[in-house]
């Protein structure tokens, strides 16, 4: 924990403040300070337990994501206050355990926005990488019924839903387009030069674009 206090700065925590995180640590430094304590599961139950984002964000890099139970990740999840956190436990640890399709089903349906949003985020990971069972279709009507007025989090999960089944599903691209087109949703969002818009239409057809070889 001192080693973490020594590594924060005040302009990375103003930067990261205003994407609703509370940390100052370079994440490029957590890194290197991961690497150096290699896999410690005990050490990253200890890190958790701080409450300090910082440290949850180094627990998530160390510990050993399979030896989670589905109870403890979920009671994670709910602890995760902040963007980042949030998504470092899905993204390195719920999708690398075996209970992520369970808790996919139950986080898709729970009224909490931000938990519902962690799992649109596991089903987006199977819209790319298993998509047998899924019914696409349907995820379209939820999408086309309440993204547009879904809270941030949960909006923005939606449309990476939406996006991957754009990209990764031929015969269902045209009608996600037409979602995207119709509701508008990440429209106006500020892009940098050189990224792609997360807006549906500009990002399917940008990433498909890629993949198709030119004449």
């Amino acid at each position: 924990m001192a080693e973490l206090a020594g590594l924060d700065d005040p302009k990375t925590r103003a930067v990261n403040e205003r994407h609703g995180d509370d940390h100052g640590v370079n994440l490029g430094k957590l890194r290197a300070l991961a690497k150096r304590l290699k896999t410690q599961q005990e050490l990253a139950l200890g890190l958790w337990e701080t409450g300090d984002s910082a440290a949850r964000l180094l627990a998530m890099l160390i510990c050993r994501p399979k030896a989670f139970g589905r109870d403890e990740l979920d009671a994670m999840l709910r602890q995760a206050r902040t963007p980042k956190v949030h998504d470092w436990l899905v993204n390195y640890v719920v999708k690398k355990s075996p209970h992520s399709e369970e808790l996919r089903l139950a986080w898709f349906a729970d009224p909490d926005p931000v938990v519902a949003s962690a799992g649109w985020a596991l089903t987006s990971e199977r819209v790319r990488k298993k998509p047998d069972g899924l019914d696409l279709d349907g995820l379209l009507d939820i999408i086309e019924a309440r993204m547009k007025d879904a809270p941030d989090r949960l909006q923005w999960a939606m449309n990476e839903c939406l996006g991957h089944i754009g990209i990764e599903h031929a015969e269902h691209r045209a009608r996600a387009i037409g979602i995207g087109e119709r509701l508008e949703v990440l429209k106006d969002y500020p892009t940098p030069p050189n990224c792609t818009s997360p807006f549906a239409p500009v990002w399917i057809n940008e990433m498909v674009s890629r993949r198709t070889p030119n004449p």
